[in-house]
């Protein structure tokens, strides 16, 4: 890969730059690049999904690394000629242009597969509560969002950032931060830090029916987060969903841990 052009010669020889309207902001520095997807893998061969590639400085990296099949979802129909410069013929690179909220990952690959992403900034949380809930789960999940976000994921009970997607992110995986990137970074630079967070899939995930309920719990406790549960439960059952589940109706939703969560929400009644 190393005969290529830069990205940002890439972009100007097409006439490319980001469209806001699909929240795009572009990593153009490859040693960033090739710095998540070491922090990604490694992935022995197995293929992996990279959603929202844009110029293709992930891609590149990937391409580099020990992946097998690299599957690009991009639904910017502008970069498709730029991303199939990178196609060496071999077979290994797959283009799709789709809408990754809409695609079925499973018909993608085959096998065990991972997500490396840059994501969009106005779909990121939308594409990750889809994967941590769908009926399909990667191997690993390696995504870019804005700091904030990525501090919601991985938060702790207790942290100002802790709610309703920290608890569902881990009911499913073990969540942490592995890289933080100034806005400088970027280009377009976006208004916001951005952060890498890293996933892995826990050997047993709720059941569907399980976190459909967690979501129902969670929504209700963290949509009045400053009440206490018996009062911010009440349509769900209020002291008596707290006491079934063995927590404190007193409590505030920060408080509580993921463990308890599923307690409450194997308590709802069916």
């Amino acid at each position: 890969m190393t005969d290529l052009p830069s990205l940002r010669e890439t972009l100007d020889a097409h006439g490319l730059s980001a469209k806001k309207s699909f929240g795009q902001h572009f990593l153009l520095d490859l040693n960033v690049t090739r710095k998540i997807v070491r922090l990604a893998g490694p992935f022995d061969g197995r293929a992996v999904i990279e959603v929202g590639p844009g110029p293709g400085g992930l891609t590149r990296a990937l391409l580099e690394s020990d992946a097998g099949p690299v599957v690009l979802v991009e639904k910017d129909p502008r970069f498709l000629p730029l991303l199939s410069e990178l196609d060496d013929g071999s077979g290994r690179l797959t283009i799709v242009q789709a809408d990754a909220l809409k695609v079925k990952e499973a018909d993608l690959v085959s096998g065990p597969a991972h997500l490396v992403s840059n994501l969009p900034y106005n779909v990121g949380t939308a594409l990750l509560i889809k994967w941590l809930t769908g009926p399909w789960l990667p191997h690993s999940l390696t995504l870019m969002f804005q700091k904030e976000v990525a501090e919601r994921v991985a938060a702790a009970p207790g942290d100002d950032a802790y709610g309703r997607l920290a608890v569902i992110a881990q009911a499913v995986c073990t969540a942490r931060i592995v890289m933080h990137l100034p806005a400088a970074a970027f280009t377009p630079p976006p208004k916001v830090a951005s952060a890498v967070v890293h996933l892995v899939p826990l050997d047993e995930r709720p059941s569907p029916e399980r976190l459909k309920s967690l979501e129902r719990v969670t929504a209700a406790a963290f949509g009045q987060r400053r009440k206490m549960l018996r009062s911010s439960l009440k349509q769900l059952g209020g002291a008596a969903l707290c006491e079934a589940a063995g927590i404190e109706p007193d409590a505030r939703a920060e408080t509580i841990d993921v463990a308890g969560f599923l307690r409450l929400a194997d308590a709802l009644p069916a």
